[in-house]
């Protein structure tokens, strides 16, 4: 465990989640801009799958590094703030689902990744506590996660566990196995990270603002397929699905 007081914020920490954050935008219009038929991205596992779950491990992986970080500096009000936390994001992931409901209603969101960070939030408090174990939990919780997505279900009540409902289709999916392993590990390496990372500070531009980005990542990514939709709607596309 760290001796020293823990930084508020570490530069690049929010560095690697900036540019990741940018990467994921990028990659869902990239997606979203394919789906509408405006780009044409071609077939393939590396791009379609690899890329993607390449990205959001890193993102989500961080997350539980900063979750760690949060939870230590605020131990005493922690279970409050992420309750507090939890709400606010599934009242945006109530809207996100209902937003993509009316525009892209073959591939409306259920269960993606701000409905993943909102259940999280609740969950946790309950997990940081027993810091060793989350290696163990996660890479438990990952493999099988590895399985039920080899498999499919009837129901589309357990859809948020991990359990595909048989002809799924979303764009964008985190269920808690396996995505929640991945955030568990990154509880556990907090303190090696910390440890290699909290002396790195960023002075030119570009750096400050890719920092920016990542200390508001759940903010960027809140708002960017919103944006898209809107922007190609007031040029004149017509996008809606029934």
């Amino acid at each position: 465990m760290l001796k020293n007081p823990l930084p508020d914020r570490i530069q690049a920490i929010d560095f690697i989640k900036g540019i990741d954050i940018i990467l994921m935008v990028l990659f869902n219009y990239s997606i979203t801009l394919d789906y509408f038929e405006l780009i044409k991205i071609p077939s393939g596992y590396l791009y379609h799958s690899l890329l993607p779950i390449s990205i959001a491990s890193v993102f989500i992986f961080m997350s539980g590094v900063t979750a760690c970080i949060s939870y230590k500096k605020h131990r005493e009000k922690s279970t409050r703030r992420y309750f507090m936390r939890g709400m606010k994001l599934l009242f945006f992931a109530f809207l996100i689902t209902l937003f993509t409901y009316v525009f892209v209603r073959p591939n409306t969101i259920f269960f993606g990744i701000l409905h993943f960070f909102a259940v999280t939030s609740f969950l946790l408090p309950i997990f940081i506590k027993y810091h060793k174990l989350n290696l163990i939990a996660g890479l438990s919780i990952i493999l099988s996660g590895i399985y039920l997505q080899q498999q499919t279900f009837n129901s589309p009540y357990l859809l948020w566990v991990g359990f595909v409902p048989e002809n799924f289709s979303t764009f964008d999916y985190f269920p808690l196995i396996p995505w929640l392993g991945v955030i568990l590990l990154g509880i556990y390496y907090s303190d090696y990270i910390v440890k290699k990372t909290a002396d790195i500070t960023f002075c030119n531009g570009f750096s400050k603002k890719v920092t920016f980005l990542g200390k508001h990542s759940l903010f960027v990514y809140l708002i960017h397929q919103p944006l898209l939709i809107m922007l190609l709607i007031a040029s004149g596309f017509k996008l809606f699905f029934s």
